[in-house]
């Protein structure tokens, strides 16, 4: 089983024996996607610790605690030190914690590399599922992503039955003209897919003549072209029906940095505009749309703790600084059904056999081994709960 059904087994079982159980996660899709999984409503983090938007920071704290035996929080590699310092803070006496996630990803793209500290400390119990299971096993995005962590070049022989593929293009505009091919045309008519809503777009950084920037303006030209009634705000334009990202946390409007959502609706009168995100609307002065881009293309740490039906990956050397593993490994890992890689084969192979991002010194390792005064208490706790 993958390890989300896993968990969500896990869970039922501790339901059954009424286990009050808490869910959460860092991102609004990510934490969508374990209510999916697990059957159990699960929030964001900012949602669980009740972002106090007049006075900064969190209404729970220590002084009134979070209400469960167990608090179970997914992709946990992308929650950052002070995110985490506020979770452990919540946590009841004598409840457990239990942190789901890929070490080998990304870490936060806030301070530290919480998840990584805590496995290398040895001071919590750890689980590492390394078994690729029989119906994972048929999926070259598993195969393959399991070849790049290793080191090893992804298989990429033709095969039209395949959930992997790669497209070789080396020039700027041969890149860009391949990519909205596939995108606006051959992708949806082949699988039916909505091009704006199931096809995501990554790039490992945001600058540049490839970067996130210039192939949103070329997507959404093909896929959502402006309108007369439009808005031009920030070096962006939007119109109805473009894809866009939260890139702050707004915790008056409850909308976080990384929430993708739809433009919906345009008040040139009002100056105002609406933005969908899974369901609810959220109402933008035109003044204050610097917290928007647009998302039919983003770069691979901002698609962190998401996942998409179909994921196209421009990979050119063009970003030297950014071919490393753990963001390639990172940016396949986001795709569901299909994963395109578009670009040099050259660019692919630096990435997977080249260096690797360097280690990030937070001390959290060396306090949670007790090698420095202050050993974090409580941590026992986790071991405890199967027992009942």
């Amino acid at each position: 089983m993958p390890p989300r059904e896993q968990l969500g087994g896990l869970l039922k079982v501790l339901a059954a024996k009424s286990v009050n159980i808490l869910l959460a996660a860092p991102t609004g899709r990510a934490a969508k996607r374990m209510t999916e999984t697990t059957g159990l409503e699960a929030r964001t983090i900012h949602r669980l610790l009740e972002v106090d938007p007049a006075n900064g920071g969190f209404k729970r704290d220590a002084d009134r605690p979070l209400d469960c035996d167990l608090l179970v929080i997914d992709e946990t590699s992308t929650a950052d030190v002070q995110m985490m310092n506020a979770l452990v803070k919540v946590l009841p006496r004598g409840s457990a914690l239990l942190f789901v996630g890929d070490v080998d990803q990304l870490p936060s793209v806030g301070a530290g590399q919480v998840l990584a500290d805590m496995i290398e400390s040895g001071a919590v119990p750890v689980v590492r599922l390394t078994e690729v299971f029989r119906r994972a096993a048929r999926s070259p995005i598993i195969t393959n992503a399991h070849r790049i962590n290793s080191g090893e070049m992804p298989e990429l022989a033709p095969d039209p039955t395949s959930d992997f593929h790669f497209i070789q293009a080396d020039e700027a505009e041969e890149v860009i003209g391949k990519l909205v091919d596939v995108v606006a045309r051959r992708l949806p008519r082949r699988y039916g897919v909505d091009p704006i809503r199931d096809i995501q777009v990554l790039r490992p950084l945001n600058r540049g003549g490839l970067g996130a920037r210039t192939l949103n303006i070329e997507l959404q030209t093909a896929l959502n072209p402006p309108v007369a009634e439009k808005i031009e705000r920030f070096g962006w334009s939007y119109s109805v029906g473009d894809k866009v990202r939260q890139i702050v946390n707004d915790y008056e409007k409850e909308v976080y940095n990384g929430d993708i959502g739809t433009v919906t609706a345009l008040d040139a009168e009002d100056r105002m505009l609406t933005i969908e995100y899974d369901g609810r609307a959220v109402a933008y002065d035109f003044g204050k749309l610097d917290s928007v881009v647009l998302a039919y293309a983003t770069t691979i740490h901002k698609a962190q703790g998401s996942e998409y039906p179909i994921v196209v990956l421009v990979l050119t050397t063009k970003h030297y600084a950014m071919l490393e593993r753990r963001p390639i490994y990172t940016g396949i890992t986001r795709g569901k059904r299909l994963v395109l890689i578009i670009g040099q084969k050259k660019a692919l192979w630096i990435a997977v056999k080249g260096k690797t991002a360097g280690r990030r010194w937070s001390k959290l390792r060396e306090w949670l081994a007790g090698e420095m005064k202050g050993t974090l208490p409580r941590l026992e706790a986790s071991t405890h709960l199967l027992d009942r």
